[in-house]
């Protein structure tokens, strides 16, 4: 069985377990974006798992597993994005919303702008830059519906980095392991500090996984105070 035959097998099985319905063109879009994920990463370094089934679920049906709480026709940014994930398969799985995919290194982009041409792609745009920088330029602030994060930070940075690019009534969800609970409860202060509102946890039981995946939303209720983010290296919040 081809590497392509594979992760379509596996896309399909595990995604009914998650209650995610493909069509033919998301399935062959997501295994076409796989395939050059695998290809790319032979000369950068883009991604530890290369094989059929962990491209499929550890990158794939773990990006989209908050596809659901993003609403029709939202405008997206994909804070941090790497290799795209999770904000450019939730585009390929909903093409209806706007998606920005920031990220600070400039190579990771530039595979990304293959991968958006290469799908056709419409309404996604690439940002060079980090988001301590962007979060402050007007075109970016404060203008999102949700931004989105997969990232090892913990929640008090990752808000910090995130939530200034959401609207007031827009909203923040990271993609987080089990851990992330206990994150949520360190990262109140900065929650409040940073305009949040209320918080959710969503848990999501993972094929193969031992352990669950969770997806934390945090609303935006006030306007951000000018001073956010700040520079790197700033204390905690």
């Amino acid at each position: 069985m081809s590497w392509e035959e594979s992760c379509r097998k596996i896309l399909t099985l595990e995604g009914q377990k998650l209650s995610l319905e493909f069509t033919e063109d998301k399935t062959e879009q997501i295994i076409r974006y796989g395939a050059l994920l695998v290809e790319w990463n032979e000369k950068m370094n883009l991604t530890g798992i290369t094989d059929p089934e962990g491209v499929a679920v550890k990158h794939m049906l773990d990006s989209l597993v908050g596809a659901a709480l993003i609403p029709q026709g939202a405008k997206v940014i994909d804070v941090g994005t790497g290799a795209g994930f999770p904000g450019l398969v939730l585009k390929i799985f909903r093409p209806d919303i706007e998606l920005t995919l920031l990220d600070s290194l400039r190579k990771r982009l530039t595979f990304l702008e293959t991968v958006i041409g290469e799908l056709n792609l419409a309404k996604v745009v690439t940002i060079h830059g980090r988001a301590e920088e962007w979060g402050h330029k007007k075109e970016c602030r404060e203008q999102f519906d949700i931004a989105v994060a997969r990232a090892v930070a913990s929640m008090p940075l990752l808000s910090e980095y995130c939530l200034p690019f959401v609207k007031v009534g827009g909203k923040f969800l990271a993609w987080k392991g089990p851990k992330g609970k206990d994150e949520v409860l360190e990262g109140k202060k900065a929650f409040e500090l940073l305009g949040g509102g209320a918080c959710r946890v969503h848990e999501f039981v993972f094929p193969g996984a031992d352990e669950n995946r969770l997806i934390i939303e945090l609303k935006k209720k006030k306007p951000i105070e000018k001073k956010y983010p700040r520079k790197p290296g700033s204390a905690p919040l």
